[in-house]
């Protein structure tokens, strides 16, 4: 079984090696065929590569071949080319696209990936837009664009198939047959009432299966699963993946079926959350964009705002220090075992933080509570500080030949480790009790405060063990 397991990992990682590969090569070879103004090769080299690869190809291609590059697909195919493009791409695209292209490729976005564009892009250019959509296609977008930021309203598509319950299984088929064109999901089919509002599910599976003249309403599932437009998309994500599903459908207030959201925004959902809670637990703050395109003074901007609150906490450590120069004279060593300490503390209030934000985000300690969580981190710190502490008084004796110092260094690395433990575990709870993001409780910040408050454990520590 284990090597059955193991074979096919070495499957997957020679796939996704020979894969990479490939788009390296398409992408070198892309770039080749344009330098050398050879349009034709390069439009055969793109007809069997996938959207997705094509998108990537382009993005690498410096901004005067882009638009050049993407010219060369057909209309159909650069549509979906255009959605999995980044968004800095898509703008620099619209700025040299003609009128008439502009409104053929943003005309057939799916509702939601426009609504992504438009976020992006300046009011003036969005509203010109909008005027050059269909009738059909602005409705769809405005809806969209008439909910909050980062709610199941937002990131939904309208494109479904809504059907009612006294339909037959045939009037479904023939129904699908006439929508499947204009809907982005059809595996899963909403059955509404005459008010509009969801009353049942049906799969796809289930209606191939069923007898042409049975009304849908035998077969289909009553306990439907569903969201609210308000719903945050975090919840969205969590509950597609609580009960496995492909899409999920969105309610208005009145129960009304007013959208769907499917499995792929989800995962893009997940992906942008997790690069903005990392970002976050590192003290930085990018509002949505990619760090990487983001200009310099910009980077340097977002950062400094961190490091000057950590610089001017970092203040406190030294005046601590400068209050103990008599006890610094008296025993010089024990300047020596600040950075151990100090550099321990913010570890392992680093890791605590770290993994409570983390469960936080997945809801995973909504059973346990904040004292439980708390108390199990304060144990944890303990047994790290006890095990830490032992080895540590061994070294230190080892070094100094001074036992009542490196007791006092073992005793404070105890006493750090579990103040770190205790404040790393509590603060995240703190900030979502606020109101605020767990993730602003990033490392960082809980490294400085720990940082301050260990130096003054361990002097006081250090002045009692040696009768100072």
């Amino acid at each position: 079984m284990a090597a059955h397991s193991e074979a096919k990992r070495s499957i997957k990682m020679t796939t996704s090696a020979k894969h990479t590969e490939l788009r390296q090569l398409v992408r070198s070879q892309l770039l080749l065929l344009l330098e050398s103004n050879n349009l034709q090769g390069a439009k055969s080299l793109l007809v069997p590569v996938q959207p997705v690869d094509i998108a990537e190809a382009i993005e690498d291609l410096p901004e005067s071949m882009q638009v050049i590059a993407f010219r060369l697909l057909s209309k159909a195919e650069a549509i979906e080319v255009y959605e999995y493009l980044d968004s800095s791409v898509q703008q620099a695209l619209i700025q040299k696209f003609k009128r008439q292209e502009v409104r053929e490729v943003v005309d057939q976005m799916s509702p939601d990936d426009r609504v992504r564009l438009f976020d992006e892009l300046p009011a003036k250019v969005v509203r010109q837009l909008l005027e050059q959509l269909s009738p059909e296609e602005r409705q769809a977008t405005n809806l969209l664009l008439g909910y909050e930021e980062d709610t199941a309203g937002r990131v939904m598509t309208p494109e479904y198939i809504s059907l009612k319950e006294t339909f037959t299984v045939s009037e479904t088929i023939e129904r699908i047959r006439q929508q499947a064109s204009k809907s982005e999901i059809i595996y899963y089919l909403y059955v509404t009432n005459a008010s509009r509002q969801l009353v049942g599910i049906v799969s796809l599976r289930d209606l191939v299966v069923s007898e042409p003249d049975l009304p849908l309403s035998e077969i289909m599932t009553r306990d439907v699963v569903s969201v609210h437009t308000d719903t945050d998309q975090e919840e969205v994500a969590r509950t597609i993946q609580r009960y496995d599903l492909l899409a999920l459908p969105v309610v208005d207030r009145e129960d009304r079926l007013v959208g769907v959201v499917t499995v792929d925004d989800v995962i893009d959902i997940i992906e942008r959350e997790a690069t903005e809670d990392i970002y976050a637990l590192g003290g930085l703050q990018t509002d949505g964009d990619n760090y990487f395109q983001m200009n310099l003074w910009t980077v340097a901007r977002q950062r400094v705002v961190w490091l000057f609150v950590l610089l001017i906490t970092n203040t406190f450590t030294g005046w601590i220090i400068s209050s103990q120069q008599s006890l610094l004279e008296q025993v010089v060593i024990l300047a020596a075992f600040i950075p151990l300490l100090t550099g321990t503390g913010g570890n392992v209030g680093a890791q605590s933080s770290t993994v409570v934000i983390r469960g936080l985000n997945t809801e995973d300690l909504n059973d346990l509570g904040p004292a439980k969580v708390v108390g199990r981190e304060a144990i944890a710190g303990a047994l790290l500080g006890a095990i830490l502490g032992i080895v540590v008084i061994v070294w230190a004796y080892f070094l100094q030949g001074n036992l009542a110092v490196a007791i006092s260094v073992g005793i404070s690395l105890v006493a750090i480790a579990v103040l770190a433990s205790v404040a790393g575990s509590s603060l995240p709870f703190l900030f979502r009790y606020l109101g605020l993001d767990p993730a602003l409780m990033s490392a960082p910040f809980i490294t400085t405060a720990v940082d301050v408050i260990g130096v003054l454990i361990y002097f006081n520590i250090a002045r009692m063990m040696l009768r100072l």
